[in-house]
Parts: C-alpha cells; structure tokens; sequence
C-alpha cells in the first residue's frame, strides 16, 4: 500500500480537489486495494469543515465528489503515515520541511513536480480569485494526478 497525502494551506481548496482527482484516477485504474489517499492543511482555519463550496462546485462538474471530506491540519504522525506528502506550494513544503523529522524529508514533495510539462512549481490558490481559478486549478491538478500515478504505479510494479 502506498499512501499519498495532499496538502495545502487550509484544507478547503486545492488539497481536498487533489485528494478527490487522484482518487477518482486511482479508483478508474482498479488501484484503490494498493493506494489510499488523504489531504490535510498547514494551518488550522477550517478543521472539520467540508471543502469550499466553489471547490466542490468546480470538481462535480468534471464527475468528481468532494462532499465527504473534511478539512484537518497536518500532524507530526502523517510522516510517519504516508509515502508521498505532497505540497501545493513552496510555502507549504516549507512549513512541512519545519515539521518533519530530518529522516523523512524526502516524503515531502511539490505537487507539480509530477507535471514537468506545465513549467509551473505551485497551484496557485483560488480563494480570493474570482473568474476560472478553480477551473484552472482542477486543470493543473488533473496533469499532476497522471504524473502522480505514473510515478506510484512505477513503486507498486
């Protein structure tokens, strides 16, 4: 089993939109025996709220259901936990860096780093944006989640 956590700022856009993209990929692929999937936030700001409303708006228009998840902050344990602890940003893979023990940095990633192909290092955060931010942002993290699952099936052969 391989476990993969998501993580941005809040817990409310961008990581729980990665957790169900990937998901729904790994579940399309028959791989949901060998792969489990989480998100969570640096900052506690919404613990036990469901994901933003224009988040799961965005997401149900491309067939992907969020209303099941509930935003948490990230804890010490989640190093231990997963394989993966991808972050959103620069900012967030600084703030887990400070958090995680020497010995597990490398479980700590960007997200796009699976999608070279975009030239881009951070999802961009839709909450204070107004127009397709959200629409943009599932575009980046749907690239992401291919290379995502490139890379962890290459670790499951």
């Amino acid at each position: 089993m391989i476990k993969v956590l998501f993580v941005c700022t809040g817990n409310i856009c961008r990581s729980p939109t990665a957790e169900g993209v990937f998901r729904a990929l790994v579940e399309t692929h028959g791989l949901s025996d060998h792969i489990m999937v989480d998100s969570a936030g640096t900052h506690a700001y919404h613990v036990g709220e469901p994901p933003d409303s224009r988040s799961a708006a965005a997401a149900r228009k491309r067939g992907i259901d969020l209303s099941s998840q509930r935003a948490r902050k990230v804890k010490a344990s989640d190093f231990d936990d997963f394989d993966l602890v991808l972050a959103m940003d620069r900012s967030h893979q600084q703030s887990l860096i400070q958090l995680c023990p020497k010995a597990q940095e490398d479980k700590v990633r960007l997200f796009l780093s699976f999608a070279p192909e975009l030239g881009l290092r951070d999802v961009p955060d839709p909450y204070y944006g107004a127009g397709d931010g959200f629409e943009r942002v599932l575009d980046m993290i749907e690239a992401g989640s291919r290379g995502l699952l490139d890379h962890v099936r290459t670790r499951l052969a």
